[in-house]
């Protein structure tokens, strides 16, 4: 009799715990409730599991009950701040896994070949991501090694990942560590004789080449033709240097009177190199100004196909002109003009 009445008490409750065991299997192994395209979870500083929870319950991803507790205290883990990318299929202990590992959301930001460092600055301030700690120019002081120095053509043009929390100066501190890195190995390995005293001549000179021409293949020829121009003491005469020299005051053109408007950055009324880079050039650019393409050229100009025609004689430069006017009366006419 007692045996009837222990396995009338024990047997249910095996049940319970056998049925309650299955319920917390099925549970773990179940897909939280994330939609299709996936979802962002944010794990602040000072979060719990259970706070962070809270908030995707809010949402609909999951239910805090027993469940969770259970799991919480058999899963034991340490999670860490960040911004977190769930995906459609991640369970619960998926998601404890995730929050513990680190791995956080990425961004990237992208500095583009050719920008001046006020345009740099001003794609920061919109990027909707960085934490802005800028005040302009003047904010770039804090970067060290920077702060005596203009800041022109001292930021490497590259994709650069970061993470929600990360500073618009912590990115300009990298792409300025990159630059110094890019342009002390090419200094290292330039060609011999080249008409640069320092590095920093070399970053010059690749920042014009930069914004002369936007194709890789010619670069080295343009370098040439720069090069062989200092050598000679020619002015450099390059349109992009006269540009940066007018700042705001340039509208889209260059005129006469531009051309003969003297700044420190006419390298039509002065010789040599502007006393700073005038964009921010990239690697290709660096490499071009440490092995510029050896020939006779001395002038190019744009050949109306996105490139340049190069010429050895100042007659043979102004037919090239003379070419690239035609066509350009030619295309005025097909267009209607």
């Amino acid at each position: 009799m007692k045996r009837l009445t222990l396995a009338v008490v024990v047997l249910p409750l095996l049940a319970a715990a056998a049925f309650t065991w299955q319920q917390y299997r099925q549970f773990t192994r179940e897909p939280l409730t994330i939609p299709q395209e996936g979802m962002v979870v944010v794990v602040e500083s000072g979060d719990t599991v259970n706070a962070v929870l809270a908030r995707l319950e809010v949402n609909g991803v999951t239910h805090r009950d027993w469940r969770w507790r259970v799991l919480n205290r058999l899963h034991r883990v340490t999670i860490k701040t960040g911004e977190y990318q769930l995906q459609p299929g991640t369970t619960a202990p998926g998601l404890l896994d995730l929050l513990a590992s680190g791995q956080v959301v990425s961004y990237r930001f992208t500095i583009i070949e050719g920008w001046t460092v006020k345009q740099l600055l001003e794609a920061l301030a919109a990027d909707p991501v960085l934490r802005p700690t800028l005040t302009g120019i003047t904010g770039l002081e804090a970067i060290p090694g920077l702060a005596k120095q203009n800041p022109e053509g001292w930021f490497l043009p590259e994709t650069y990942s970061f993470v929600r929390g990360d500073s618009d100066l912590s990115v300009l501190q990298r792409a300025y560590s990159a630059m110094q890195k890019s342009l002390a190995e090419v200094w290292e390995t330039r060609d011999i004789g080249l008409p640069y005293e320092t590095p920093y001549e070399l970053l010059t000179m690749a920042s014009i080449i930069e914004r002369e021409t936007s194709l890789e293949a010619e670069r080295a020829d343009i370098a040439g033709v720069f090069v062989r121009r200092l050598a000679q003491n020619w002015r450099l005469e390059a349109d992009p240097t006269i540009i940066y020299g007018m700042g705001e005051d340039y509208q889209g053109d260059i005129r006469r009177r531009d051309i003969r408007q003297d700044t420190p950055y006419n390298t039509y009324t002065r010789r040599g190199l502007p006393p700073t880079p005038i964009a921010l050039p990239g690697k290709a650019s660096l490499q071009a100004a440490a092995h510029p393409a050896a020939g006779e050229a001395m002038f190019f100009v744009a050949d109306g196909q996105g490139g340049h025609s190069f010429s050895r004689t100042l007659d043979e430069h102004n037919k090239a002109v003379q070419q690239l006017i035609k066509q350009g009366k030619a295309s005025a006419k097909g267009n209607g003009q």
